[in-house]
């Protein structure tokens, strides 16, 4: 009699009568993340937890909303109908959680509090970092949270207030601005060129010894295959690393020719640009959630930003390439800052 009388209750609000109330909101995070990523291992990895500890909270997820959200194979994971209804409500609770914390944001009108910038680690640690101090004269009240790292941050997702990165944003509701582009080419310090030569032709570049920073949004495979074909690159590189700042040193000391901004050798640095015809340009991209805009200090922040990546002001980012011999007579701006000088000893 009993399941006769159940049989005309939508199952959602079956499912809606066994939930407990709910305690642990971490737990719900981290739920949707194994979600999102497909399996408890590439959760753990971009949530930085151990795989048994996500395993553990899941776990306790579960028995707080007192059903089995997963089925699990050696695939990955899979929802079950009951996961699938927990999916759109935690992600509504998300959604809500954001919209406080803009709230939260907005109410203070005054230039302090924390401004969160993730940027990729080259223009982060060479080209921005160094300059923030213009940025600190001119707001002292303000906290800026650099966070350098070739993974995109999701301005959507609260992650940053404002991202800088190579790759072009596609949420639909984020804001976003070209900002300048990148280019790209083959260096190598003094020290290199005084033991080895500096390679002009295709051929003699094959011969020499390279480096290689192989991160997201380098492209670097991609670039390889593509001026390289058919070469190994254990038959070619002597180094890969996964950031610019090891990519620039292992340039500056000798260990090879590499790949660097144009703007490199106009900050001080005794590197020199190889007249080879191998460069790469990449656009570069501010992205922010609409909402930011009308919080002061991130308004500050986004206008500062497009202001120190100018093409007019800084003619490195303009669309065209621009050989680094000829920036000094191009460039009309105050001296830069030499954030590179020192480091060629």
């Amino acid at each position: 009699m009993r399941q006769t009388a159940e049989r005309g209750v939508p199952q959602q609000e079956h499912f809606a009568g066994t939930l407990n109330p709910l305690t642990d909101w971490d737990a719900a995070r981290i739920f949707l993340e194994v979600v999102r990523r497909g399996s408890f291992r590439s959760a753990a990895e971009r949530l930085g937890q151990s795989i048994n500890l996500v395993r553990r909270r899941i776990d306790d997820f579960e028995r707080q909303i007192g059903a089995t959200l997963f089925t699990r194979d050696v695939h990955g994971t899979r929802l079950t109908d009951e996961g699938a209804l927990v999916v759109s409500a935690v992600e509504r609770m998300e959604a809500a959680s954001f919209d406080l914390l803009r709230a939260r944001s907005s109410v203070t009108q005054t230039l302090s509090g924390e401004v969160r910038v993730a940027i990729t680690e080259g223009l982060g640690t060479f080209w921005l970092a160094p300059r923030l101090v213009e940025f600190q004269q001119a707001y002292p009240s303000i906290l800026v949270d650099l966070h350098c790292a070739m993974r995109s941050a999701d301005v959507q997702r609260h992650e940053a207030d404002v991202a800088i990165q190579l790759l072009r944003p596609t949420a639909l509701d984020t804001k976003m601005v070209k900002l300048g582009r990148m280019h790209v080419m083959f260096f190598a310090s003094e020290k290199y060129i005084e033991t080895f030569g500096a390679p002009k032709t295709y051929q003699e570049l094959i011969r020499h010894r390279i480096v290689m920073q192989f991160a997201d949004q380098t492209g670097a495979k991609e670039i390889f295959d593509s001026w390289f074909p058919g070469i190994p690159q254990q038959d070619l590189l002597v180094m890969r690393t996964n950031v610019s700042s090891a990519n620039y040193w292992a340039v500056l000391k000798g260990a090879g020719i590499g790949l660097l901004p144009t703007y490199a050798s106009s900050l001080g640095s005794k590197i020199v640009p190889l007249e080879t015809d191998l460069r790469r340009s990449f656009d570069i991209w501010l992205s922010y959630h609409p909402d930011s805009n009308r919080i002061p200090r991130v308004r500050r922040m986004i206008d500062w930003i497009v202001e120190s990546f100018s093409p007019v002001k800084f003619p490195w980012f303009r669309d065209e390439f621009i050989h680094p011999n000829d920036l000094k007579d191009v460039y009309k701006g105050e001296p830069l800052i030499k954030q590179f000088e020192g480091f060629s000893s």
